[in-house]
């Protein structure tokens, strides 16, 4: 059979864990489950990449734990299309009950943003479980460009506005809108030049197309250490472990609008019973304590970042859609 073309492709990938154990007793799932009855059949965690990617691995890796947790088999289903937007209508559209959650990410935020009209909202369409993971942005520039800070950077910008490029891996991708964001804080300009994935952002660099751009830290930190590139700051709200010496653009500016992190977290359809998100919850907090999956998770430039419950997810989720908002607005995207 033909593969259809990417752009809006429904791709379906179950896999279902083996795990049947015991519930955990530790954080309490074992006794709300005597009170709520969850779970008992399968539940499934929809990915919205394609199988074989990052998200995939890394979610297909932790289902068997979690199903150890709670107790019931995990299905891991892909469903891929419009940038993750059809797995975000269909889990909208599931039934509330929790055996269906979503893998989801920052993307959505940034999506929604971009294109009001997508069929879905990631604030009133669904129910915040917990924020997964955390990775920062980091502002590098080629290791023989002039500019050993990003306050001479910036004014290199300034002092010639237009002339210097910026790389990304697209519109709306985190590295567009990272380096979009330093810029109107700085009242500073450049030119976007978007490449179709942010691996093309170091090659840009280094041949000279670009002069900084702000990939993944999964993407850069190899390079950097490497001496390809150098780091002038990260956008991440601390500094990075790896890199303890390049300062947040926090610190830099002191403006919280600078801190911008790709997230992933775990969301349920919108009226979800309070009862069984805690269930949830609880699962997601005992399956990302095991020190084997934090260490798979930083070693893929993802680092494990919880909540402390969901309703402290959905605020962090409220602001961060007001952030994006605001530079999706600021930028010129916000169309339909």
């Amino acid at each position: 059979m033909q593969q259809r073309p990417q752009q809006g492709r429904l791709q379906r990938r179950a896999f279902i864990t083996a795990a049947t154990c015991g519930l955990a007793g530790p954080l309490g799932v074992t006794s709300l489950w005597a009170q709520t009855g969850f779970p008992n059949k399968p539940v499934r965690i929809i990915v919205p990449y394609a199988a074989g990617g990052g998200p995939d691995v890394l979610t297909r890796k932790v289902a068997p734990k979690l199903g150890e947790i709670l107790g019931q088999p995990i299905v891991v289903e892909n469903i891929v299309g419009a940038g993750g937007i059809l797995a975000a209508q269909s889990v909208a559209r599931a039934a509330p009950d929790g055996y269906t959650v979503l893998a989801g990410a920052s993307t959505h935020v940034v999506q929604k943003a971009m294109q009001p009209s997508v069929k879905f909202d990631p604030i009133k369409d669904f129910a915040p479980i917990t924020r997964s993971t955390v990775s920062p942005a980091l502002l590098v520039v080629a290791a023989n460009a002039p500019w050993k800070t990003v306050q001479e950077l910036i004014a290199a910008v300034k002092k010639e506005p237009g002339k210097l490029n910026y790389a990304s891996g697209g519109i709306g991708s985190a590295a567009h809108l990272s380096s979009a964001a330093l810029l109107l804080a700085t009242d500073a300009n450049a030119v976007h030049v978007p490449y179709r994935g942010s691996v093309e952002i170091i090659p840009s660099l280094l041949s000279g197309s670009t002069q900084f751009g702000c990939p993944i830290a999964s993407t850069a930190v190899g390079p950097v250490l490497q001496g390809q590139v150098r780091a002038l700051a990260t956008t991440g709200a601390v500094r990075m472990p790896q890199l303890p010496h390049v300062p947040t653009l926090k610190e830099v500016f002191g403006k919280d609008e600078l801190v911008l992190e790709s997230w992933g977290c775990f969301w349920a359809p919108a009226g979800t019973p309070a009862a069984v998100l805690d269930v949830l919850f609880k699962a997601f907090t005992k399956l990302y304590s095991d020190p084997s999956i934090r260490a798979d998770h930083e070693a893929a430039g993802a680092p494990v970042s919880l909540n402390t419950s969901p309703a402290e997810f959905g605020r962090f989720l409220e602001a961060e859609t007001t952030k994006y908002e605001r530079i999706v607005k600021a930028i010129g995207l916000n169309g339909n």
